[in-house]
């Protein structure tokens, strides 16, 4: 979209020029065509899959500016229809996200009731519309809208911070006191209580930064760096899955996954579930 950031062209400095512009490359087929061209090595072979590791090494590490200025309208209308299909963000998320989905009136756009399995706190939980349940089920931004106001969203236009703040890719259903206990805390202060999902929640958190051109803290750097380390295949998301189309993949066993050639498992991936992660580190069927 034209309204997008774009990425820096410089490469890290942790990296050689030859690895950042292999992930780069891969990065302008994976988040948009109007990212700046980075010329790699002609005998590589681009791929359209980036890992999360590999992209956060390309973003810039930066002090926190500070918060002076901040509002919630300079990122938009709170749950515009961005894109313009006759529903608000905020419900086009519960339809992502949700199951057993009813409408208020009809229309297949304004949620009344549905089912979220949240994978921040890895627990069922119904959403009824109404005054005093609606807020049971809220709609977290991944890159919080104040976190991306210190880390470079002041420079974006009112279109691209708009754009941001109804990103499906940086919007997540989850559960209101968990999401209002989060604040506008980085990887570095705050991370989702199921340790089975962080790997998929900061390799989103890094996707969004690059999306968007914002930079990380030293401290938030170093806390995503640890997560994915214990998850060194995973993949830098560019979409989230609805719900209702998710598929289901079950191994009884480690040796039924590696049977399929599908282990190791990590976590947010088809087929991986807690019972199979004997350690707990978001890897399962490793050994």
């Amino acid at each position: 979209m034209s309204g997008r950031a774009t990425l820096p062209a410089t490469p890290p400095s942790l990296r050689t020029r030859w690895a950042a512009a292999v992930v780069l490359s891969a990065v302008l087929a994976l988040f948009g065509a109007n990212l700046p061209a980075v010329a790699a090595d002609s005998t590589t072979e681009q791929t359209a899959t980036v890992h999360a590791a590999d992209l956060l090494e390309t973003l810039p590490v930066k002090g926190r500016a500070p918060k002076t200025g901040y509002e919630r309208s300079l990122f938009g209308p709170t749950w515009a229809d961005v894109d313009q299909n006759g529903c608000d963000t905020r419900n086009d998320i519960l339809n992502r996200d949700l199951t057993d989905i009813t409408y208020a009136n009809g229309v297949p756009c304004t949620v009344k009731t549905g089912v979220l399995a949240d994978p921040y706190t890895n627990t069922v939980l119904n959403f009824v519309r109404g005054t005093a349940t609606s807020s049971a089920v809220q709609i977290d931004h991944v890159v919080a809208l104040s976190d991306a106001w210190q880390k470079g969203a002041q420079q974006l236009t009112t279109e691209q911070r708009t754009e941001f703040a109804n990103d499906p890719l940086n919007l997540q259903a989850t559960d209101g006191p968990t999401n209002q206990q989060k604040g506008d805390g980085d990887a570095a202060t705050w991370l989702p209580p199921a340790k089975g999902f962080r790997c998929e929640y900061v390799a989103r958190q890094v996707s969004v930064k690059a999306r968007y051109n914002l930079w990380v803290t030293q401290a938030e750097h170093d806390a995503i760096a640890g997560i994915l380390a214990g998850c060194p295949g995973q993949v830098a998301p560019t979409a989230v899955q609805p719900a209702a189309a998710a598929t289901v993949v079950y191994y009884v066993n480690c040796a039924e996954a590696v049977a399929a050639g599908a282990a190791p498992l990590y976590a947010g991936t088809a087929g991986y579930r807690s019972g199979l992660d004997g350690d707990g580190d978001g890897v399962a069927c490793e050994g």
